[in-house]
Order: C-alpha cells, then structure tokens, then sequence
C-alpha cells in the first residue's frame, strides 16, 4: 500500500487529508510540527510527504534538510503544502528537490490529491 505523511500543524487541515487519502487507498500518518514529522518519516518511509513550512519546535524547511540529508530520506517524493507564497518561502526550499509547491487556499482537496497522484506515477 502507497504511504502518505502529513506533515501539518493544524489538526482539521491534517485530518481532513488523512480522510480523502485514507478514502482513496492510501496508508496515512501525520504529525504536527517538524520534529515529529522527522522522527515519523524515518518510521514509515513514506512514498510521499505534504509537508507545510510555518509550523512549530521545527518548520517544515528546516525538516526538509535534515529529511536530505539522510540515505532514507534522499529520495522521498516531497510536496509543499503550505498558505505560504512560494515567492515568500525560504530560498533553501529550491534546493530540496520538492516536486511541487502549493498553496492550501488556492487548491481543493480533490486537486491536491490529483497532484499526489500524478507525482506517485512519476
């Protein structure tokens, strides 16, 4: 089964991802701030990762390059999901092999999901 992390501080926004994912199929965990989503991806070596950047004790950025840096972590497919423009975002960001960059507000569930889905068969 593919496997999903969520990486998001706000529990309705994490939750409600978990449930359209879970809806499709998909094997989901989340956690609530960087640290967590860090110790949660070297457990589950998920397929892929939504992960927000402004988030508490370690944002998602700083997640990322530690994410990076380790031989599990090189390779998983990471996509930004945060109410962050992308102009707004941290200049590391480009250097961390995110495939795609969105912005919660601009996009429905279904859409992200659509995104999800064509990064997993990539």
């Amino acid at each position: 089964m593919t496997k999903i992390a969520i990486i998001e501080d706000d529990l309705a926004i994490s939750q409600m991802y978990r449930i359209k994912f879970e809806a499709e199929g998909y094997d989901v965990e989340t956690a609530e701030n960087g640290k967590l989503g860090l110790e949660l991806a070297e457990a589950m070596k998920p397929d892929i990762m939504l992960v927000d950047l402004m988030m508490p004790e370690m944002t998602g950025d700083e997640m990322l390059v530690k994410l990076r840096n380790t031989d599990w972590g090189a390779k998983i497919k990471v996509i930004v999901l945060t109410n962050m423009g992308e102009q707004e975002a941290p200049d590391i960001i480009k250097t961390l092999d995110v495939r795609r960059f969105i912005v919660k507000a601009e996009m429905t569930p279904r859409q992200v999901a659509e995104m999800v889905k064509s990064e997993l068969a990539s």
